[in-house]
């Protein structure tokens, strides 16, 4: 997964700073994340759900909205329409330089926002709230003792989760006035509610009056124990996992990487995206990524070839060490193999038969740590050229190469 830095201009002018969180090959579709109020895109939460669906093949757009983050404008200026104005600006944005966002997601107050602005995001076939209130004016419970000042002052600083911002009266206005009934019975999106029954910020009521609101295709999962801002890494984890796998059926999942699942005893690599060098690779369970460097033409997601080839060396070096030492009890404590790769003149090489051309070299240096005496670590030197891959390497190999039918 990579990250991309970008920049958009907002519904006032003012540039919007954003992440676009980019899965190893090319996107399967494209998400629109919003964050919560008077949070930013880099809150835990928005990064962890974001990297998950990354991780799944899902490109997640998370930006500022105005004021807040490191975004432009004033906040004091902003209100709840802004932030529905921005979020068309987002999808725009994505219109325009990738593919429109598939899927909505948004956070607390940033949910209520999202599903406002989803009418407006045609391609989008599903919508995520997270904690999100039924009405936006629940926001306002948060300005305790300040809510009097604002409406008899116009304006006054409200302290929200240790920071001050200066709420003006038209905010307080324009949210008392948003009802969400018609935008959720008229979304004619797959609605998925998800939310926490300890949520103390926005209670566990709010999701079911969101719930009732919404037509069907809609679904509802609890977020057991989490709390609002899914502070804990294991929440943000599920909620992700949980966002993933329900997406699955609205957009398109032909599009979505797939677990390779290679047979036992072999090591399938597949191509991550025709138009790079990255590749995906399956062995027994487990993925792993291959590139090549920028200059090469890679996107260097992943270990080169020959680094994987050198990692090989080094892991069976290390093992073969360990496993001797294990066996003879000997006092080793920690063992490190150094590998790299290079291609010399094949009449430096005192053990080559061919004395023209090239050949491969690797180089492999060994830290041994403990109380070892001088005749234990040359043994263990010595050991690690009875490596299996280290033979394979210095034996004779033959590839047999087949076209699969």
């Amino acid at each position: 997964m990579r990250t991309q830095r970008l920049e958009f201009t907002g519904h006032d002018g003012a540039v919007l700073a954003a992440r676009l969180d980019l899965p190893t090959g090319k996107p399967a579709a494209f998400a629109l994340f919003a964050h919560c109020f008077t949070c930013s895109k880099d809150i835990p939460a928005a990064r962890r759900i974001s990297q998950r669906l990354a991780s799944l093949g899902v490109a997640v757009l998370r930006f500022d909205f105005t004021g807040l983050g490191h975004s432009g404008g004033e906040f004091a200026n902003t209100g709840f329409s802004s932030n529905v104005l921005d979020l068309y600006e987002a999808a725009e944005y994505l219109r325009d330089h990738y593919s429109a966002p598939q899927l909505l997601i948004g956070h607390s107050l940033g949910g209520a926002a999202m599903l406002v602005a989803a009418r407006q995001i045609p391609e989008a076939k599903a919508v995520v709230t997270i904690g999100a209130p039924a009405s936006p004016e629940h926001v306002l419970h948060n300005f305790g003792n300040s809510l009097e000042t604002i409406c008899s002052e116009g304006k006054a600083e409200v302290d929200l989760g240790g920071r001050l911002f200066q709420i003006n009266r038209n905010f307080v206005d324009e949210i008392a006035e948003i009802k969400l009934e018609q935008s959720v019975a008229q979304l004619k999106k797959a609605l998925l509610v998800m939310h926490a029954p300890m949520d103390e910020t926005v209670e566990l009521e709010n999701a079911a009056r969101l719930f009732q609101m919404a037509k069907h295709p809609k679904s509802f999962v609890t977020l057991d124990d989490a709390d609002h801002l899914l502070s804990s890494p294991k929440d943000a984890e599920y909620a992700a996992e949980l966002i993933s796998t329900w997406a699955q059926r609205y957009i398109n999942v032909s599009l979505l990487p797939k677990l390779m699942n290679a047979p036992e005893g072999i090591t399938r690599v597949s191509e991550a995206d025709a138009e790079n060098f990255t590749q995906d690779i399956s062995v027994a369970g487990h993925h792993l990524i291959a590139d090549e460097p920028a200059n090469y033409g890679g996107s260097y997601l992943g270990p080169t070839p020959y680094q994987l080839v050198a990692a090989g060396l080094g892991a069976c070096t290390s093992m073969t060490i360990r496993m001797y030492a294990r066996q003879k009890q000997i006092p080793l404590e920690h063992v490190q193999v150094d590998v790299s790769h290079t291609k010399i003149h094949a009449q430096d090489c005192s053990s080559c038969e061919e004395s023209a051309g090239k050949v491969d070299q690797f180089l492999r240096k060994i830290t041994l740590s403990g109380d070892l005496t001088d005749e234990q670590r040359d043994r263990l030197i010595a050991i690690a050229d009875r490596c299996p891959v280290h033979k394979t390497l210095e034996g004779e190999i033959d590839i047999v190469t087949a076209l699969a039918s």
